[in-house]
């Protein structure tokens, strides 16, 4: 009787586990890692960790919505050096069929083929707009959208040239590697907690959204790069007359904040991670 009990006991398990589908859509954005420093970088790494061992059994699907790495640049054979608590937990969970998406930001616009190989990531360098469950989808980093900054667009325009790109890589990586993560240090060293803040309706990223609803019916927008956690109803009223109702997300970070948005088909959360909970 013991033995059949426990194959029977076996073979419920197992049965449950087979009829378990993972479900939930996960998004993050602006981890930085590198920066500031090692000890710093790998604490907030380790805390990450966390957060992706705690969501692995129900994570069907990851956005990492831009600026995963503080500084990232690709030669042909030759990737920054580190990060190797987080690629190996990311390779294992993909590796285990959770789908992976990550984005481009400004700090790691370089990305080329390395994590479409190594860890089968979707990686996006334009916004994607994406039917997920019952919501129509906007996701984008959001850096260079909306009006204005002009300067920060021409220099886009030039980071991401190929021709400079190819340029760029016939530079020793000793030098190169060292050389732009020290130009991103410096970029994000000069900006402040109220380079953060958020600005109602002079946001540009809010803007650029308005702008999308005039002519396309998006349910949710999702954005990084502001690095504060926002969770905003808008409207659009069109010139047509109509008004089509949508939801603007702001991930925030890992510097400080921990956040991230969860998507269970129907319903779009935001929240916070603690490594006790």
């Amino acid at each position: 009787m013991l033995t059949c009990a426990t194959s029977l006991k076996d073979i419920l398990k197992e049965e449950c586990t087979l009829h378990f589908v993972k479900q939930n859509t996960y998004f993050i954005s602006d981890l930085h890692l590198g920066a500031p420093s090692l000890e710093q970088s790998q604490q907030r790494e380790r805390k990450v960790v966390d957060f992706l061992k705690s969501i692995e059994d129900d994570c069907a699907t990851l956005y990492i919505v831009g600026d995963l790495f503080d500084y990232w640049f690709e030669y042909k054979r030759v990737v920054p050096r580190g990060h190797t608590r987080l690629l190996g937990t990311l390779a294992n969970m993909a590796d285990k069929g959770m789908h992976l998406h990550v984005f481009t930001g400004n700090h790691d616009l370089w990305m080329t083929d390395y994590l479409e190989e190594e860890l089968r990531a979707t990686v996006h360098h334009q916004p994607l707009r994406i039917q997920l469950g019952t919501g129509q989808f906007y996701i984008a980093h959001g850096d260079g959208l909306g009006p204005g900054d002009l300067k920060y667009k021409m220099i886009k325009r030039i980071f991401t040239n190929p021709v400079c790109q190819w340029l760029y890589r016939r530079i020793h990586p000793n030098f190169g590697v060292g050389f732009a993560a020290r130009m991103s240090r410096a970029s994000r060293n000069s900006q402040s907690d109220n380079d953060h803040a958020f600005l109602g309706d002079k946001e540009r990223q809010l803007q650029h959204s308005l702008s999308v609803l005039e002519n396309e019916n998006i349910d949710f927008f999702i954005y990084g790069h502001r690095h504060h956690l926002k969770d905003l109803a808008i409207t659009r009223k069109r010139k047509d007359g109509t008004k089509f109702d949508s939801r603007y997300v702001v991930l925030g970070d890992w510097i400080s904040l921990d956040s991230f948005a969860k998507w269970d088909g129907t319903t779009l959360t935001t929240s916070t991670f603690s490594s006790k909970q």
